[in-house]
């Protein structure tokens, strides 16, 4: 009998990928809980395979191939049967006719409200669904901060869903993995689960930044080349100086993943060449006084750079992370980067909350006592992100405010008491007085730090004993803002913003419409009111007119539903993106409770603010000049501060418009490497408006570009993007 004829097509089909099978899932359940439900496992993994049936996922594979996956990631982390259970059903609700009800009756209602807790929060959409997103991100919040394995579950949901974000359409690849690094991989950290975080950030900047991505990691590839036997000698070393000193240790040398190579590329105005912590060597000893002892004779065997030294086993961050860090110079100058620890500290670092599993008082589950040190719970970080959720406010506010919330570059404060207070790094004294209590917050009149009075712009340093000094009734402004960083004290703030500052919205936006009905010839004296009213779906004009105050409706797009067919005329239509301009039109761009309603608003040409900048205005005469808190020039204001008023950017400046910013380059005179740089920006969606260069010399180019972005953020990225060049040496923004 003849073969059969196998097509081209059959021919180069993938074979499909493997998955966990039944036994397997309980083999490695078993190999941690011995006293696992088998039964219910069993169960679980039937009902969903035949709830989920024929559907097949966008690589082709079955779609319970995704949550039998899921429920391998958390087999890692050795979660509880339940939290298993979860994972096999997490989409069922969601996806099949499955109910909330029939879960209960199969698997009790323990499981149905942790898979209610996940399923409806398959998809949390940012900018173009902004309510949308807001919504679902405020039931997962609330959720999470109940049981934390809901959590745990999305987190495994949204890592097996970014491994596999190749097979999904393109168009929606940059959203998801845009959600991936503001939303998950911030949760993820914020319980200490670096591993996932990591893995998160990493596939979500493959898709993002490709070029970004295949830049950096040419230039580590190179590294490697040159550096990989240096490496190898220093950790032998380091063994070499603990052994002898009687100290056990485990030492391992490891090289700073793309995405944080970014960040830091992002932060800092050098390039690539001159990072000097692209290493780092992780030191595993035995015991808490084994960390210390090696830290002692790490340092007399190399000098210690004094600033690069942390302590956080004596103050672990709000996540229980604990570790040395600190910095010596090695061989031939070699900055090395060292992170002592030990075997549990580690398993912490890696695996946060979730290395909390196991068993206490013969039962197996989450030791919440364990992962609670000297008070400190790493739950409770969520739950001050639903005290943000809470308060209310509009959805676009709330959202940035738990975002805020969810990023962990800290310093460690303290009140008078000795209360260690944890605060992000760049928090001011409000955003301590707000850490401490909503009420110390409000009432909040000055703030001593060290002994000494300083003023509330003053930056907070790790170690600062700070003491709030309070007034008998609330003192509460819009200025606030500016000296305020943490999601909990803006949101605190705005709140307090909505009940006092009403009136001023209505204002500005009766205004904004007054004055641009004028410039079309068009009155709005004795029209109907009821069109613009059903339109955007508010019950009096008062409410309309805080809508568009607060940059929440555009002027135009109510007088287009005043006057029908109305032709707006050219200077008056804008694209999706706005310019940032000067003049009488200030309310669009920046407000403040200090700015008078006659003031024209100019924007400095020193340090070229833009929005997401913090921002002050100088005042001369009738004019604001804005400037951002940064700028040099401000230096000759200090002894003025009668011409100093804060300000904000509205809602308006901060997602409809461009504005030009500066940056200044120092580059390799070699052929082509201007256009390589030009490319960078463009790829970064920059767009280029002016280049001058000056000081050129044989070996080096200084290079001034005038660049059109949206946003501090977008900014940030452009100024990454050209630090991958390797003919870079730095570059940074203009300031004054």
């Amino acid at each position: 009998m003849d073969a059969p004829q196998i097509s081209k097509t059959e021919e180069k089909k993938p074979a499909p990928r493997r998955f966990l099978r039944q036994m397997e899932l309980l083999e490695k359940v078993a190999a941690y809980d011995p006293t696992m439900d088998e039964a219910t496992l069993n169960r679980a993994y039937v009902y969903a395979m035949r709830m989920h049936g024929a559907q097949l996922r966008a690589s082709g594979d079955p779609y319970f191939a995704h949550p039998i996956e899921v429920a391998g990631i958390l087999t890692d982390y050795k979660l509880d049967t339940a939290a298993i259970v979860t994972a096999l059903l997490h989409d069922t609700i969601e996806d099949t006719p499955a109910t909330h009800e029939e879960i209960a009756s199969l698997f009790g209602e323990e499981i149905a409200e942790l898979v209610e807790g996940v399923t409806k929060l398959t998809r949390l959409e940012l900018q173009s669904e902004y309510t949308k997103q807001s919504e679902n991100l405020r039931k997962f919040i609330l959720a999470i901060s109940k049981d934390v394995r809901v959590l745990l579950v999305k987190l495994a949901d949204r890592l097996h869903n970014m491994r596999t974000l190749q097979f999904v359409p393109e168009h929606k690849r940059e959203r998801i993995s845009r959600e991936t690094l503001e939303v998950y991989a911030p949760l993820a950290r914020q319980i200490g689960c670096n591993r996932i975080a990591t893995e998160l950030e990493e596939l979500a900047f493959s898709f993002i930044n490709p070029r970004g991505l295949e830049a950096i990691t040419h230039r580590l590839v190179e590294m490697r080349t040159h550096k990989g036997q240096a490496i190898s000698e220093i950790a032998r070393d380091i063994g070499l100086h603990l052994s002898e000193a009687g100290i056990r240790a485990r030492v391992s040398g490891r090289e700073k993943s793309p995405y944080s190579i970014w960040k830091k590329l992002q932060r800092k105005s050098i390039g690539f060449s001159q990072l000097s912590d692209i290493y780092a060597f992780r030191v595993i000893v035995d015991s808490e006084d084994d960390c210390y002892r090696a830290l002692g004779v790490l340092h007399r065997a190399w000098p210690c750079v004094q600033e690069r030294f942390k302590d956080f086993i004596s103050t672990p961050k709000s996540n229980n992370y604990q570790s040395l860090h600190t910095t010596v110079i090695g061989h031939k100058g070699t900055r090395i980067e060292m992170q002592i620890r030990t075997e549990d500290m580690d398993r912490v670092a890696e695996e946060g909350l979730a290395a909390h599993w196991g068993y206490k008082n013969q039962s197996y589950g989450f030791d919440e006592e364990a992962a609670t040190k000297d008070g400190r719970n790493p739950i409770n970080s969520l739950r001050n992100i639903v005290q943000i959720v809470e308060s209310g406010g509009d959805s676009e506010e709330w959202v940035e405010h738990a975002k805020l919330e969810m990023f962990l570059d800290q310093v460690f404060c303290f009140t008078p008491k000795g209360r260690l207070i944890s605060l992000p790094r760049g928090a001011m004294p409000l955003d301590f007085a707000f850490a401490v209590h909503t009420e110390v917050g409000e009432t909040a009149i000055g703030a001593i730090i060290n002994g000494e009075h300083k003023p509330l712009r003053s930056v907070l340093q790790n170690g600062d004993q700070v003491e709030i000094i309070s007034g008998v009734e609330s003192r509460v402004n819009p200025d606030w803002l500016s000296l305020t960083i943490t999601g909990r004290a803006r949101s605190a703030i705005r709140r307090h913003i909505r009940q006092t500052q009403k009136e001023d919205f209505i204002r500005l936006g009766r205004a904004s419409i007054e004055r641009t009905s004028a410039q079309i010839d068009k009155s709005i004296t004795d029209i109907s009111w009821r069109p613009a009213l059903e339109r955007f779906q508010v019950q009096t004009e008062d409410e309309l007119y805080e809508l568009v105050g607060r940059g929440k409706i555009p002027t135009l797009k109510v007088l287009e539903v005043l006057f029908p067919g109305l032709k707006l005329p050219a200077t008056l239509t804008t694209d999706a993106l706005s310019r940032i301009k000067d003049g009488d039109d200030m309310g669009n761009f920046v407000r403040g409770q200090a700015l008078k309603p006659h003031q024209k608003v100019w924007f400095s040409k020193c340090c070229t603010p833009v929005p997401g900048d913090r921002i002050v205005g100088i005042v001369d005469g009738d004019d604001v000049h804005v400037h951002s808190i940064e700028c040099d020039t401000l230096e000759a204001f200090e002894g003025h501060k009668e011409a100093w008023i804060d300000l904000q950017w509205t809602l308006n400046a901060e997602k409809n418009t461009i504005s030009t910013a500066r940056l200044r380059a120092s580059i390799r005179n070699n052929p082509g490497v201007l256009g390589q740089v030009c490319g960078l920006i463009g790829e970064a969606k920059g767009n280029i408006v002016n280049i001058h260069l000056a000081d050129q010399q044989v070996d080096f180019i200084d290079a001034r570009f005038d660049i059109e972005v949206m946003d501090a953020r977008h900014l940030a990225n452009i100024i990454a993007a050209i630090r991958t060049c390797p003919s870079v040496e730095g570059v940074e923004r203009v300031r004054g």
